[in-house]
């Protein structure tokens, strides 16, 4: 799907939706699931996010991650649920790079 002079962005918006399918099983004649399953999402996060998340292994913390997640309650992690654990992920993240920035502008 990558195509040469693809920009940074739409380079880590193609990564964040082939790890999304990867989870999710799309891709794969054998497994047609409408979103990620628990025990795929427990996967993802101590795999994927185990430097940015705390507690990845600790499987109560991310059944209530998944819980907090799942708006539907279907017991799954659909697209948009899983988008939401994303912006979730960069606000502080964001908020953390201005704060350096910031910090390095009062250093100079």
């Amino acid at each position: 799907m990558a195509v040469t002079g693809d920009s940074e962005l739409e380079w880590a918006i193609q990564t964040l939706v082939k790890n999304y399918d990867r989870y999710s099983g799309k891709g794969c004649c054998c497994r047609r699931r409408r979103g990620i399953s628990k025990s795929d999402f427990r996967k993802m996060l101590s795999h994927e996010l185990n430097h940015m998340l705390t507690d990845t292994k600790n499987r109560q913390a991310a059944d209530k991650l998944i819980c907090d997640l799942d708006e539907n309650q279907d017991g799954e992690i659909n697209f948009d649920e899983y988008w939401n654990l994303i912006g979730g992920i960069a606000s502080p993240i964001s908020c953390l790079i201005r704060q350096q920035e910031e910090s390095e502008k009062f250093k100079k």
